[in-house]
């Protein structure tokens, strides 16, 4: 997800149902991503329902936990990373779900809901809402000028393979800010687990990324997207909703680049949005009448459309525009379900070797 430290606050209109509102009833508030929702998703919940809806938005899974921690946020319902989940469990911070007022509950896929097991289990915390990959970005014309027809680009071999990435550095290499997603890709691909507890692993990784890394030209979990769709890089390591949006751009400027995400055959991480509600949200029926709303198959699909991300939702897909649906990219075959490996949470001993390492593989050091 993008990360520039910005936090909007957006009231929306307040409707009233049948002419009067409760306390518990009157609104919802709301803490997501920046930009991750379809913006009219939320008036029209407001228009039917007659709860209004308060938007906070953060772009920093840090800076969510962290105020989460703290408690008595005056949120109600929040979309969490499934990474973060095991955290909030254990703190106490989040209310388990009670299905009898989620009856779109069903309207889920069971494979998004297993990606999410790992880290929920039971899935008792957690409606998964949005959910991805992490995989490789590229310029097809560029790659293949540069390494031929047969280029590995269903592998992470195009990139980790010190001869491939020193070819396309000429056209330019990036790679998102994200320890937390490059560091166990990194891990899968030397057949490491990719959440592994030795810290012997994370050295056989650092020593990895190090090396290819005189070939990237920059770590960030933005810019990529518009220098894909211009031509000022040919490859990254990216999320597949940001690549599709570097196809967009691309063919909006019809500036005749072919733009094309894979997801490498070895397996990548596959992570997912969901919502939650908190443990001393002020309005817990309203959040759920809410989330159920936004289980509904034409709701959650809009907002696929407007990110171009695929949803949980397994009813949502015929809602779908068909250049997002049809894309194996965002919507991958049940072969390339199995390949895929969710993130969890490192104990903190860990984490902290991690970040060592990141900092010196963004340094180069």
């Amino acid at each position: 997800m993008q990360s520039k430290s910005v936090k909007l606050g957006l009231a929306l209109l307040l409707g009233m149902m049948g002419g009067v509102a409760t306390a518990e009833t009157s609104s919802v508030r709301l803490y997501n991503w920046y930009d991750f929702i379809e913006p009219e998703t939320p008036r029209t919940f407001e228009k039917e329902s007659g709860v209004s809806m308060v938007l906070d938005t953060f772009d920093s899974i840090d800076v969510m936990q962290s105020k989460l921690m703290v408690g008595r946020t005056g949120y109600d319902v929040v979309v969490v990373s499934g990474d973060a989940l095991p955290n909030l469990i254990k703190a106490g911070v989040l209310a388990e779900l009670d299905r009898s007022q989620l009856p779109n509950w069903h309207h889920l896929a069971p494979e998004i809901l297993a990606k999410v097991h790992s880290n929920d289990p039971d899935n008792r915390y957690a409606v998964p809402y949005m959910w991805g990959t992490t995989g490789i970005g590229y310029d097809v014309d560029k790659v293949t000028q540069l390494l031929g027809p047969d280029a590995p680009v269903n592998s992470w071999d195009l990139i980790f393979k010190e001869e491939n990435i020193a070819r396309l550095s000429q056209c330019g290499v990036a790679m998102l800010d994200s320890p937390s997603e490059i560091i166990p890709i990194a891990l899968y691909y030397l057949g490491l687990p990719p959440n592994s507890r030795d810290p012997a692993d994370y050295r056989k990784a650092e020593e990895l990324l190090l090396k290819i890394r005189p070939h990237v030209r920059y770590f960030d979990s933005s810019r990529f997207i518009t220098d894909l769709a211009n031509g000022n890089i040919c490859a990254v390591v990216g999320w597949a909703g940001g690549v599709y949006d570097a196809q967009v751009n691309s063919e909006r400027a019809n500036n005749g680049r072919h733009i094309a995400y894979q997801i490498p055959r070895e397996g990548a991480p596959v992570w997912v949005e969901s919502f939650v509600l908190l443990k001393d949200a002020p309005h817990p029926k309203a959040a759920m009448d809410f989330i159920d709303y936004m289980l509904r198959p034409e709701v959650v699909a809009r907002s696929s459309n407007y990110l171009g991300y695929p949803n949980a939702n397994k009813d949502a897909t015929a809602h779908v525009e068909e250049k997002l649906r049809s894309n194996p990219g965002a919507y991958p075959s049940k072969e390339t379900m199995a390949t895929l490996f969710p993130l969890e949470p490192l104990p903190l001993k860990l984490e902290r070797v991690r970040t060592r390492v990141w900092s010196k593989v963004r340094s180069g050091t």
